[in-house]
C-alpha cells in the first residue's frame, strides 16, 4: 500500500483555501506548478473554484475514486474526515496539521483516534504533523507536500524525520543541479514509519542511494531489522541530531557518565553498515557520487591533475579517508612517456600539465583503466582558456560510460564562461566538486561503502561455560529488595558466574572478620569500603593498597572507617596486583537499541584521557577486536618501546563475555570493570560495579 502512497493519480486536497498563504492553498499550488499527471480535487465547503479547479464540499462529492487525500483542517476535526475518507475508499493520507503528540496529551489522544479510525477503514496515515510526499518521475510529478523547492528527476532518495532538514537538503540537491527521485518527511509518524519509508526506498530500482536524517527512533528494532537488509544492496547516508550531547552527568559508573543516548544511534548507523555524516553538505556531496558513479572494487586511487596545488591537497584528504596511491607499472610510464607532453610528471599523481588537451587525459585515463592496482581515477581539472575543455569533458564522460572504475572530478572553473563544459559533465553523470576536498571525501565515502558490502557477517561469540542461573538469581533478588547498585560480592558473584576472571575477595562484615577473610585471600592484599554510598571510592579514601599484614590491615580499617561515614559500610578485601596496564570495560544500556560496550585505558585515566572505543552489544569476535585496535594507545597493550604489553586475546575474550552478560540480562543498566589489570597472558578484573533497573 505504501507504493499507492507515492504513486497518486487522484489527489484530494481537505482544507484547500482560496487565501494564498494557507497550506491546503499550498498544496493545491504545488501539484498544479509540477505539473501533477492525475487529478486534483480542492475540498472546500464554501468555495466554488479554488486556482481555477472546481471546489467539492465533501470529499463523498468527488466525481471519481481518491488515490491520496491531504488533510490540511484544524486537528479536532480530523478524525471526523479520516471517516469520511473511509467512506469514500481512500487509503492513503497525509495529515499536514500539527496539534496532536507534539503538543502534549491531549495531542497524543487526538493522534492515537485519528489512528483507530484510519485503522478501521483500512487506510494508511503519513504524519500527523509533516510536510508530505514528492514523487519526481514524469509519469506523476505528484508534489504532494508544502514545501517551496521543485526537484528534477534524478536517483537520490530522502527521507527525513525533520521537515525543515528536509527541505534544505532538497534544496541544496536543487541548488547543485542534481535530481531527486522520492522526499518523504512524516512528522509524527504514527503509522508509516522511517524504516518502512527506506525499506520501499530499497526495492526501488530507480533509487541508487539514500539520505536519511533522524532524531530518535520509535521503533529501534524495527529500523535495525530493515536497515540492515536495506544498506547491503544500496548505500544509506545518514545523519543524526544531537551530536553534542553530553554524557548522563547523573551517571553512577564512568561509562555511564561517557556514553550519551546519541552515541547508540551511531553505533547503529556503523553496525548496519550506513556510512553516518556530521556535515549535510559532505552528505549531499558524498550522495551525487553515489548516484552517478559505482562503488570502486578498493582503496587505491590514480590521479590525474593539470595543477600541482590542488593535487597536494587531494592527496592528503585521501590518504587520511583510507585510500592509497599506487605507483604505476613499468609499462605505464613507458606508455605514458610516447603520449604525454616531456615535461608532464608520470607518476602518481600524473600531471598532464596546464596545456594537456583531450588526448592527453584520454591517454592518462585509459593508462589508468589498465592498472589493476588502481580501483578509482580522481581527476583535478582547471579549464584554461588555451585548451578545448569541452573536448576534454567528452573524453571523461567517454571512460566513464565504460563502467569500469569510477571516475570523481575537482573542476575549477568559471561555470559562466565554461558553462558547456560543465553541461557535459553532468549530462555524463561525472561527479563535479568545486574544491579539492569536498571531491576526495566523496571518493572515500564510495571506497567506504565498498569495504563495508566487504564486511562479512561474523557470529556473535555464545560461550556455553556459564551459570546464567546464578546470575538471574541474583538480579531478581536485588529487584525484589529494590536495589540499585548490587553489593560487592553480588558483583563478584555475576562476573564469576560468566567467568569473568577476577582477583581473589572476600568480605569481611565487620572489623572482627578482617584477619580471617585476609588470610583466605593472602597478603598482599587491598582493602575497599564496601557500601552502595560510597560511589568512587578512591576518591573518598576509601581504597588501601598494598597491605602487607594485619597490623597494617587494621590500621587501613581504621582510616576507612573514619573516611567512609556510611551505615552500610563492610569491608572487601582483594588480592593486591601491582602489576601491569589499567583498562576499563563497561556497559550502559540504551533502551530499544542495546548496550553500549565501552574500552579503553582504565584506572584515573579515564575521564581524563577518554581514550576508549565503542561497540553495541551482541558483539563478534570481529567487533570485539575491532574495538581494542582502535584506540589511540592501543600500541602500549601490544608492548612499546621494550615495555610489555597486555593480553589481547584475553581482553577481547572479556569484552565479548561483558557482550553476553549485558544482552541476557537487559535489567544490567551500568557496569564497569575498572580497572582489569593485565600483563602478557593473564587478565584480572579488580575492581567492577553494577547498576541494575527496576524490575518491570
Amino acid at each position: 500500500m505504501i507504493h499507492d502512497l507515492f504513486h497518486p493519480k487522484r489527489v484530494a486536497v481537505i482544507g484547500a483555501s482560496t487565501k494564498d498563504l494557507s497550506i491546503g492553498n499550498v498544496i493545491v499550488k504545488n501539484l498544479l506548478h509540477y505539473n501533477f499527471q492525475g487529478e486534483v480535487y480542492p475540498i472546500n465547503p464554501k468555495a466554488p473554484k479554488i486556482r481555477g479547479l472546481k471546489a467539492y464540499a465533501s470529499i463523498l462529492d468527488c466525481p471519481t475514486d481518491v488515490d491520496l487525500a491531504h488533510i490540511s483542517i484544524p486537528s479536532k476535526f480530523v478524525p471526523l474526515a479520516i471517516e469520511q475518507c473511509g467512506q469514500k475508499g481512500v487509503k492513503n493520507i497525509i495529515i499536514n496539521s500539527a496539534g496532536f503528540k507534539e503538543i502534549g496529551a491531549g495531542g497524543e489522544a487526538l493522534q492515537k483516534l485519528a489512528l483507530e479510525t484510519a485503522k478501521k477503514n483500512n487506510i494508511r496515515l503519513f504524519g500527523p504533523n509533516c510536510q508530505g510526499i514528492i514523487n519526481t518521475h514524469p509519469d506523476y510529478k505528484a508534489y504532494c507536500d508544502f514545501t517551496f523547492t521543485y526537484p528534477k528527476s534524478g536517483n537520490i532518495s530522502i527521507v527525513a524525520q525533520s521537515g525543515g532538514v528536509g527541505a534544505v537538503l532538497m534544496q541544496r540537491f536543487f541548488d547543485l543541479d542534481v535530481g531527486l527521485r522520492f522526499y518523504a518527511s512524516n512528522g509524527n509518524a504514527c503509522d508509516v514509519s522511517i524504516p518502512e519509508i527506506i525499506e520501499y526506498y530499497g526495492e526501488d530500482e530507480e533509487t541508487k542511494v539514500i539520505v536519511l536524517y533522524v532524531e530518535s527512533f520509535s521503533d529501534p528494532s524495527e529500523f535495525i531489522e530493515v536497515a540492515k537488509k536495506v544498506a547491503k544492496k544500496k548505500p544509506i547516508l545518514a545523519m543524526r541530531a544531537g551530536r553534542t550531547e553530553e554524557g548522563a552527568k547523573a551517571a553512577l559508573s564512568h561509562t555511564g557518565g561517557l556514553v550519551g543516548s546519541g552515541l547508540a544511534i551511531d553505533l547503529v548507523f556503523d553496525k548496519l553498515g550506513i556510512l553516518a555524516f556530521s556535515d549535510e553538505e559532505e552528505m549531499c556531496q558524498s550522495a551525487i557520487a553515489f548516484a552517478m558513479q559505482k562503488v570502486p572494487s578498493g582503496n587505491r586511487v590514480g590521479i590525474i591533475t593539470d595543477t600541482g596545488g590542488p593535487a597536494i591537497i587531494a592527496t592528503d584528504t585521501l590518504v587520511q579517508g583510507g585510500l592509497i596511491m599506487p605507483d604505476l607499472s613499468k609499462g605505464a610510464v613507458s606508455h605514458l612517456q610516447t603520449k604525454l607532453f616531456p615535461e608532464a610528471s608520470i607518476a602518481n599523481p600524473i600531471d598532464v600539465l596546464a596545456t594537456a588537451n583531450a588526448t592527453h587525459y584520454r591517454a592518462a585515463m585509459d593508462t589508468l583503466l589498465e592498472e589493476e592496482q588502481i580501483d578509482s581515477i580522481f581527476i583535478n581539472f582547471v579549464t584554461p582558456p588555451f585548451v578545448d575543455c569541452q573536448a576534454v569533458a567528452r573524453e571523461m564522460v567517454a571512460v566513464s560510460n565504460l563502467g569500469q572504475k569510477p571516475i570523481v572530478c575537482n573542476l575549477m572553473t568559471d561555470r559562466s564562461q565554461w558553462g558547456k563544459t560543465v553541461e557535459i559533465l553532468n549530462k555524463g553523470n561525472i561527479p563535479c566538486y568545486d574544491f579539492p576536498e569536498g571531491a576526495a571525501k566523496a571518493l572515500a565515502s564510495l571506497v567506504k561503502y565498498g569495504d563495508i558490502l566487504k564486511r562479512e557477517d561474523s557470529e556473535i561469540v555464545d560461550f556455553n561455560d556459564l551459570d546464567k542461573d546464578a546470575c538471574r538469581q541474583i538480579i531478581e533478588n536485588a529487584q525484589e529488595n529494590q536495589k540499585e547498585i548490587l553489593e560487592a560480592k553480588d558483583v563478584y558473584k555475576i562476573l564469576e558466574a560468566y567467568r569473568i576472571p577476577v582477583a581473589a575477595w572476600g568480605i569481611a562484615e565487620n572489623e572482627n572478620e578482617l584477619p580471617q577473610i585476609a588470610n583466605s585471600v593472602g597478603y598482599p592484599l587491598v582493602l575497599k569500603a564496601d557500601s552502595v554510598e560510597a560511589v568512587h571510592k578512591s576518591d573518598q579514601g576509601g581504597v588501601k593498597l598494598n597491605i602487607q599484614n594485619e597490623a597494617e590491615l587494621k590500621i587501613a580499617a581504621k582510616e576507612i572507617k573514619e573516611s567512609i561515614k556510611a551505615g552500610d559500610l563492610k569491608y572487601f578485601l582483594q588480592e593486591f596486583s601491582p602489576l601491569g596496564h589499567e583498562i576499563i570495560i563497561g556497559a550502559k544500556d540504551s533502551p530499544g537499541i542495546g548496550h553500549v560496550i565501552m574500552f579503553g585505558l582504565g584506572g584515573i585515566f579515564v575521564e581524563l584521557l577518554k581514550d576508549v572505543s565503542f561497540g553495541l552489544s551482541p558483539l563478534s569476535k570481529a567487533e570485539a577486536e575491532n574495538m581494542t585496535e582502535s584506540l589511540r594507545s592501543a600500541q602500549i597493550l601490544k608492548g612499546y618501546r621494550g615495555e610489555k604489553g597486555g593480553d589481547l586475546k584475553g581482553l577481547v575474550e572479556i569484552i565479548l563475555r561483558v557482550s553476553q552478560l549485558v544482552s541476557e540480562h537487559p535489567e544490567i543498566e551500568e557496569l564497569d570493570l575498572n580497572p582489569i589489570k593485565t600483563i602478557p597472558g593473564k587478565c584480572l578484573c579488580v575492581d567492577a560495579r553494577i547498576k541494575i533497573g527496576s524490575k518491570k
